[in-house]
């Protein structure tokens, strides 16, 4: 169906017109008419037409002034002017104004009727367009939450690579390299000792208005919304700098108020609200903690950990972003990110502290258990209670810093290459197998989920790690195999084609050999000759 509108002030040419579109097109069109430029203009307002036949002469304001007027609301709407003036500037006005043609009065029906096919197939691409970016809005509309799950899943258990978390910002469009998390909970009205009651039949009954909520939630903020986690929701919030000042932080806690009083108002439960403090993403997981911890230290419905003084305090300057950014890297087995930012940290105690010799050494000693302890949590080799034992003497005769130094950057790449050859030996291992079983099956039809059944992993994490271990995915890998066994038979063997197909797990020869060429450049017959 297309709505057509004609403004033309002469009423021979409007019934003209009618007829001639009637005639053609029938049922496919509903048109209506205007003869003065006041009323097409209000017309198109309510009729909001998908063509419009324009005359430039018509009473009060002129064709041109109205298209141009309609455009500013109705920019969707295309445009045929026909008039009896030729004038070359009303032409060219008219073009810039995006009418798609300009007919001379008095116009011939088979020209007519083509303008009228030309404008519906411009209004048919435009309906494509418009379907197409809705498919993709609704498509998105189900991805992001599973992307918004997915960073808030890694930056809350730490499970991920860094560059898993740059694809996240990427696909997120977030420029931001700090942020704070807010927890919000859920519960039936009745409190007992600070905590909301029900969490598991609150959280069954919003499972259902989990978009509603997503909806309230980013009409307000900005950010990324994870899952129902039994009665909570994670959201991290992207921030550009390292400190919010006073006025904005009031701010963000009005508006979270408002948020509140709102779900409070349209969901069946009773919400609150912790915020935590900023922190880089890798350390996301604190200001989640220092969200929860502030719900507990309160009754309110939105509690800033700020006011609380949640967490840990240190002395003005003192770098805690480095030592955490020093434990990061070290559960991640980062030597050289590990290392800069254990050394900014070195620099700033000799810098404050250069007199305070034992207290320098004993932070480098706590820095070096620390890290220790961290790369037997990751599971690297077998502790011993007595591996420490000459710490003590080595750090009482340290006489220097840059010895001292050097005694704390040893231990520490050594704690990241145990987490590191841990890693590596894990997925090496992985990698062994499954190229053992490949190489004894990929004759038969063998599929990447009958490899990680296999060797007992999933197949999303045996597929990431077959691919960083081989820089190719399974498919190209067991292609690559089966094509370079069919040149060794083609070139060692009167084995026929067919027989060769087989051979090496295709069951269709005619695949088989287009797969060849593809790979090597020539046919199986062509490359035996």
């Amino acid at each position: 169906m297309y709505r057509i509108m004609i403004a033309d002030d002469e009423g021979i040419v409007v019934d003209s017109f009618t007829y001639m579109i009637k005639e053609e097109f029938g049922e496919d069109v509903v048109i209506e008419t205007a003869k003065t430029g006041r009323s097409v203009i209000e017309l198109a307002e309510r009729f909001r037409p998908d063509i419009a036949l324009m005359d430039i002469r018509m009473p009060g304001i002129n064709g041109i002034d109205a298209i141009r007027e309609i455009r500013k609301r109705n920019p969707g709407i295309t445009f045929v002017i026909i008039s009896a003036y030729d004038k070359f500037g009303y032409a060219q006005e008219a073009m810039s104004l995006g009418v798609i043609d300009y007919l001379h009065k008095p116009v011939e029906k088979r020209k007519f009727i083509a303008t009228i096919r030309k404008a519906m197939d411009n209004v048919d691409v435009d309906r494509e367009k418009r379907a197409k970016e809705l498919e993709i809005l609704e498509k998105l509309e189900t991805v992001t939450p599973i992307l918004e799950s997915g960073l808030i899943y890694n930056l809350l258990f730490q499970e991920f690579y860094q560059e898993d978390i740059q694809n996240f910002k990427k696909l997120l469009e977030i420029e931001d390299n700090y942020g704070f998390m807010m927890a919000l909970v859920f519960g039936e009205e009745k409190k007992e000792e600070g905590y909301l009651t029900n969490a598991v039949g609150t959280s069954v009954r919003l499972q259902d208005k989990s978009r509603d909520l997503r909806e309230i939630v980013k009409s307000y903020f900005n950010g990324v919304i994870g899952p129902i986690m039994a009665n909570k929701i994670a959201i991290f919030i992207p921030y550009s700098e390292k400190e919010m000042e006073y006025n904005e932080r009031i701010e963000l806690i009005d508006n979270a108020r408002n948020m509140i009083r709102r779900l409070n108002s349209q969901m069946e439960a009773v919400f609150r609200v912790g915020i935590g403090g900023i922190h880089s993403l890798d350390n996301q997981r604190f200001s989640y903690n220092e969200a929860l911890d502030s719900l507990a230290q309160s009754n309110g419905s939105v509690i800033h950990s700020a006011d609380l003084a949640v967490g840990p305090e240190y002395e003005e300057d003192y770098p805690v972003d480095k030592e955490n950014a020093l434990y990061e890297a070290i559960k991640r087995g980062e030597i050289d990110t590990a290392l800069a930012a254990g050394n900014q940290f070195f620099d700033w105690m000799i810098t404050k502290y250069n007199g305070y010799t034992d207290d320098i050494k004993l932070k480098t000693l706590e820095f070096v258990l620390r890290a220790e302890s961290l790369a037997y949590e990751k599971g690297t080799g077998v502790y011993h209670f007595r591996s420490r034992q000459d710490y003590l003497n080595i750090i009482n005769k340290t006489e220097s810093y840059d010895k001292l130094r050097k005694w704390f950057e040893d231990k520490i790449s050594e704690a990241c290459r145990n987490v590191k050859f841990r890693r590596e030996n894990r997925s090496n291992g992985v990698i062994d197998r499954a190229k053992d079983y490949i190489d004894s099956n990929y004759q038969n039809d063998i599929s990447l989920d009958d490899v990680s059944r296999e060797i007992d992993i999933s197949p999303y994490y045996f597929s990431k790690v077959f691919k960083e271990a081989t820089g190719e995915n399974f498919i190209d890998y067991l292609t690559g195999l089966r094509i370079d066994k069919a040149k060794e038979l083609l070139e060692s063997t009167d084995m026929s084609m067919k027989e060769i197909c087989v051979e090496v797990g295709y069951s269709n020869p005619n695949y088989f050999s287009r797969i060849f060429k593809k790979i090597v450049g020539v046919s199986p017959t062509e490359y035996k000759q």
